[in-house]
């Protein structure tokens, strides 16, 4: 049986905590990609992480993904130990609460971008055609549905990323540098979209080392060698990408 343990509030922070990450560390032989590192993430809140190559970042996310476990440490996603999982809980977990988003748009070559989203419902449920135009409509692709990758822009790619990822509604988007092979007009869309994403009360965990970008967040982590370094928050306050008044365009 999965143990529960509650999941302590963030300092300050009146929103209940989605995740808990408790101590964590990663190890592979000697080198620490994760040294001893805690946080709470609230539920409903934008995170963004930060920091330069080999400080962690893609670790944590991995962890937070179900993609890999920790060395040490205890972590929490609604109350449930991630930790204490083996393949087949955490990759449920993956199909039950979690979209996730790359900066490698991972398309299959060969299907279309409806069936691209759908593929995600054949771990999840019966696939729908129409729900997976539908969450193509959302991100302002339907009628690129029937285009195989080859015949779509990286943005518009990007996109069906998006779509594919919210296909079975997730508590919680993780995005590991999801703007940077995008140029800048398909940036904001990508952005402007999260904000709807986040305003409808998405979880959202962006992993980016453009500073705009990591800019959007409610709260920034900064890491450095495995270790949380510092701490910025109400970084959103002044955004420097304007949120959509009629959502993403082609």
């Amino acid at each position: 049986m999965t143990q529960t343990v509650t999941a302590q509030q963030t300092p300050g922070s009146t929103l209940e905590s989605i995740y808990s990450v408790q101590g964590v560390s990663r190890r592979y032989g000697e080198l620490a990609a994760l040294d001893n590192v805690s946080l709470e993430i609230g539920k409903g809140e934008w995170l963004s992480i930060v920091g330069p190559s080999g400080s962690g970042k893609s670790t944590l996310m991995n962890i937070l993904g179900c993609m890999d476990s920790p060395t040490e440490g205890i972590v929490l996603l609604e109350g449930e130990r991630l930790d204490k999982m083996g393949e087949p809980e955490l990759a449920n977990v993956r199909r039950q609460k979690i979209g996730l988003v790359f900066q490698q748009f991972h398309l299959v070559q060969h299907l279309s971008a409806v069936e691209n989203v759908m593929l995600a419902q054949y771990y999840h449920s019966i696939p729908d055609e129409q729900e997976a135009l539908a969450a193509l409509e959302r991100v302002g692709m339907a009628q690129r549905a029937t285009h195989l990758p080859r015949e779509l822009s990286g943005g518009e790619q990007q996109r069906v990323c998006v779509a594919r990822a919210l296909i079975n509604h997730p508590d919680v988007i993780l995005a590991d540098e999801p703007t940077g092979n995008l140029d800048e007009v398909n940036e904001k869309i990508v952005i402007d979209f999260f904000h709807q994403l986040h305003d409808a009360g998405t979880t959202l965990i962006v992993v980016t080392h453009d500073a705009e970008v990591a800019a959007q967040g409610q709260r920034q982590i900064i890491l450095e060698h495995g270790r949380i370094a510092r701490e910025v928050t109400d970084v959103a306050s002044t955004p420097t990408k304007g949120k959509p008044a009629n959502g993403p365009q082609s």
